[in-house]
């Protein structure tokens, strides 16, 4: 992979981690606090869309349309089916479980069905970034962790819907050669028009919940499509079987800036995981 693309999918990966670390100060309802941050984030970059179909660098068409409708519902399915695991096992073994495997699959359907060869050296490093993911998120097996098994399967539910939406969009701005920017601004507002109906249940919450998380929703609205545009335009000229796991870097700068700012132990492990994962990215840039 060229040392830029490398370059931009690490910009997006610390872009990722900010807004997650954003995202921990939330307080009170999630759907509220997804609704809000995904409607933020529409009316940020729905009229930059908008101004690319107006001087035509996006046409406005039948695969902008379906590709921004398979790309919600798969975004959508993501984040209930995290939230689902979440409500029913414990975040420590869904969460690392989710994040590995996505890349993982991502990986083999892209090598197996579509065709993909990036070389031995460059899957080494993809495999050794999801390992070193691995090695900070820490073992979801370990001891302390009630029904794991149980986690384990809606992480890897949830991986699977990763990896869905990881190869949609790759096929989107690759084969339907659909702009990053438009596209995405096209899956933001109906994501939010799919969410509506469900914080219209919560009217009477909406406006504390808003004025509870003004700072973290403005966060996520403006780092969390800035990732998801840099992973886009990365997919336009790199593999995405390694994009997708170069990507989830972005837990390791995520992990290390929780130790630093929230307290969160095993330094030792996560600086451990960060040296593999680093051999991981020097190996994919090769």
């Amino acid at each position: 992979m060229h040392a830029g693309t490398v370059g931009i999918v690490l910009v997006a990966a610390v872009a990722h981690a900010i807004w997650n670390l954003a995202s921990k100060y939330k307080r009170g309802d999630t759907v509220l606090f997804v609704w809000a941050y995904t409607c933020a984030s529409a009316l940020l970059w729905v009229p930059i869309g908008i101004a690319l179909v107006w001087t035509g660098a996006q046409p406005l068409d039948g695969r902008l349309a379906l590709g921004s409708i398979v790309s919600a519902g798969l975004h959508v399915a993501y984040s209930l089916t995290l939230q689902a695991g979440y409500d029913r096992a414990e975040l420590g073994v869904v969460y690392p479980v989710a994040r590995g495997t996505g890349p993982v699959l991502t990986m083999l359907v892209a090598v197996l069905l579509l065709g993909e060869r990036p070389s031995w050296v460059a899957m080494l490093g993809a495999l050794g970034v999801v390992g070193g993911i691995l090695v900070v998120a820490g073992n979801p097996l370990g001891s302390g962790r009630r029904r794991p098994a149980h986690g384990m399967r809606w992480g890897t539910a949830t991986g699977a819907t990763i990896a869905a939406y990881t190869l949609w969009d790759s096929f989107s701005v690759t084969s339907l050669n659909l702009a990053p920017v438009s596209y995405y601004a096209g899956t933001l507002l109906l994501q939010s028009l799919i969410l509506t109906p469900s914080a219209l249940r919560r009217r009477g919450d909406i406006a504390d919940a808003v004025r509870r998380n003004v700072v973290p929703v403005l966060t996520v609205a403006v780092f969390s499509p800035l990732a998801y545009v840099l992973v886009l335009t990365a997919m336009r000229t790199a593999p995405v079987a390694l994009v997708a796991p170069l990507r989830e870097s972005s837990i390791v700068i995520g992990s290390l800036l929780a130790w630093r700012l929230f307290h969160e132990g095993h330094l030792a492990r996560r600086i451990a995981g960060a040296a593999i994962v680093l051999l991981g990215i020097a190996a994919i840039s090769l």
